[in-house]
């Protein structure tokens, strides 16, 4: 039977996991797209830090949608990574260029494929990108993550106002999802105050007990791909979404 195909990148754990389970229960089909082996069926491994990882991903994608045939196609590209924290010029260089091939290219090679698979196929297609505040607000520390977030936010901005000029056969937007109770937290926690000067307010913020649980953001994460109550090409706070 055809149905809902949703193909969700760094679904290992966390966020990702809560979307990939989310969309299990609302009845997709899940494929997941992990650097290590995880719950679900259909997953490619890859380390999307790697750029000939991308056309892996392009191959599996075609295989997956040649062969389920779905109706609609949802893609959650949650993958990301906060290593190395350090103030720029000062950590690993082999870190940081791999920080930037993850967080800044691969969402939008690989939102790219999906667009054009989309558009091949026909497939009505959600494409969902994971924001940040950091995306808005400098953080020391963070300056490939930051500058990566702003990046994804405005491929959303600019493919979404492409697709509507092409009848929003495709819909993307960006979701930051707020501050969660995920290992990228953790590591967040356990920085050091030279490496991020900010630390002490995640830390806060954990001690306080503000940080949300990540099955429920995961689970309004995946219903975004169900609503019309977005424009195309719209970043969100999911703080802010009723």
């Amino acid at each position: 039977m055809r149905s809902t195909l949703a193909v969700i990148t760094g679904a290992s754990r966390g966020i990702g996991a809560a979307i990939a389970l989310a969309a299990e229960d609302d009845g997709a089909r899940v494929a997941v797209c992990n650097r290590a082996a995880s719950a679900f069926g259909r997953q490619l491994t890859a380390d999307l830090a790697r750029p000939e990882s991308w056309t892996m991903f392009d191959e599996w994608l075609q295989e997956l949608v040649d062969e389920l045939m779905p109706e609609r196609l949802v893609f959650v590209h949650n993958a990301a990574t906060l290593t190395p924290m350090g103030f720029a010029g000062e950590v690993d260089a082999d870190g940081y260029r791999s920080n930037v091939l993850l967080n800044s290219a691969a969402p939008q090679v690989l939102g790219d494929a999906v667009v054009r698979l989309a558009r091949e196929t026909d497939t009505p297609t959600v494409i969902i990108q994971l924001s940040s505040g950091a995306g808005k607000t400098p953080y020391p520390g963070w300056s490939s993550y930051c500058a990566a977030k702003a990046a994804v936010d405005m491929w959303v901005r600019a493919v979404g106002a492409e697709q509507s000029t092409r009848g929003d056969l495709v819909r993307a937007i960006a979701v930051g999802p707020g501050v969660v109770a995920t290992a990228m937290q953790a590591e967040i926690r356990a920085s050091d105050a030279s490496a991020f000067p900010q630390v002490d307010k995640f830390r806060d913020l954990h001690d306080n007990e503000q940080l949300a649980d990540p099955d429920i953001v995961g689970g309004r994460i995946w219903a975004l791909a169900s609503s019309t109550d977005w424009d195309n090409g719209a970043v969100l706070d999911l703080r802010d979404v009723g």
